[in-house]
């Protein structure tokens, strides 16, 4: 009777013991739920913008709302300016796993991802909400999935702005004025195109143009005019030339096997700051292109926009840049083509 009674009280004391287990469970589950439970991690993220360019503004707004929206237990270290990696070094580092996050151009991506290389067929977006409107559908999923492939997953498409040409020898009014110059070129494509205007293309990083052009090494450069001025561009460059030849984008991309180890609540987290942020950034675009343009200006640079009716002429000599672009980046090239064409 004793040893029955003995085996009823600790059925009991466990049955207590068990219920007060499930409780505490369910309420760590409610506690993950109503906004608490993320997971310790630091995240690192390089870029090698200037820190007031407007991508790089939102980029640093990104990671504080990400430390801040998960009560600093998702923290994200960012190293700007090409503190921690160049711009020539970031896309290896990601996809080894060297840094967890980085940002740089879909130019840059091209070497990897052919297909990135579509943002560098000149003349193919005419104008801002075009970009937006891709990227946001079956343009950029096309896209996604093609990094996603090699190992990175793209968080965020960062709205860079058209691209134009400075340089310090004289006005370029059409594309034979670019014959026997050297011009600092950004990438596969943007090379083509230089070549194909008759210039011979050289590639260097964007932090060592300045004093490339200041010794002559080059004469003109290839880039956005927010870099142009924050680069100082109007200091050793006199002419500038706005035909919007291409649309840059700079990616914030993820390695993926990082990414894929993350809990899905952070991964949740980064991906609707990431959307906000995208916003952000596209509607800076726009203005900030105009406005670094017409500083510029204010700064002593001589200002040449190719008038809307002369354009024809730009794009026929550029013709050849959109068969190199087909011929690297093969049917998917071809899609995405026909899909802003």
């Amino acid at each position: 009777m004793k040893k029955w009674l003995l085996g009823l009280f600790i059925s009991v004391i466990g049955m207590v013991l068990l219920s007060a287990c499930n409780s505490e469970k369910s309420d760590d589950k409610a506690a993950a739920d109503s906004g608490g439970g993320y997971e310790e991690t630091t995240i690192r993220l390089a870029y090698n913008l200037p820190q007031d360019h407007h991508v790089s503004v939102g980029i640093e707004d990104f990671a504080k709302k990400v430390t801040e929206k998960s009560d600093g237990k998702v923290k994200v270290q960012v190293y700007p300016a090409g503190q921690l990696l160049s711009d020539k070094d970031m896309n290896q580092s990601i996809l080894s796993g060297g840094v967890e996050m980085g940002v740089n151009s879909s130019t840059l991506w091209a070497s990897t991802v052919p297909a990135m290389g579509i943002f560098d067929v000149p003349y193919v977006f005419n104008d801002y909400s075009a970009v937006g409107e891709a990227v946001n559908g079956e343009f950029g999923d096309k896209l996604r999935g093609a990094m996603e492939e090699k190992g990175a997953k793209v968080l965020m498409f960062a709205d860079y702005g058209y691209v134009q040409f400075a340089n310090n020898k004289r006005p370029l009014t059409s594309p034979e004025d670019f014959k026997g110059l050297k011009i600092r070129s950004i990438g596969d494509l943007p090379s083509e195109l230089i070549q194909a205007y008759g210039a011979s293309p050289v590639f260097m990083g964007g932090g060592e143009v300045y004093m490339a052009l200041q010794r002559d090494t080059v004469d003109g450069a290839t880039s956005g005019t927010t870099a142009m001025l924050q680069r100082k561009y109007d200091e050793v460059t006199k002419y500038l030339t706005i035909n919007n030849y291409a649309y840059l984008e700079f990616l914030l991309a993820v390695n993926k096997d990082y990414w894929d180890g993350l809990p899905k609540k952070t991964q949740d987290l980064l991906t609707e700051v990431a959307a906000e942020t995208e916003t952000w950034i596209r509607e800076q675009a726009e203005k900030e292109d105009t406005t670094s343009a017409k500083a510029l200006e204010e700064n002593g640079m001589e200002v040449y926009v190719v008038p809307q009716d002369e354009l024809d002429v730009w794009k026929d000599a550029a013709a050849p840049v959109r068969d190199v672009f087909v011929k690297n980046a093969g049917d998917l090239g071809k899609e995405l083509l026909d899909l802003v064409d």
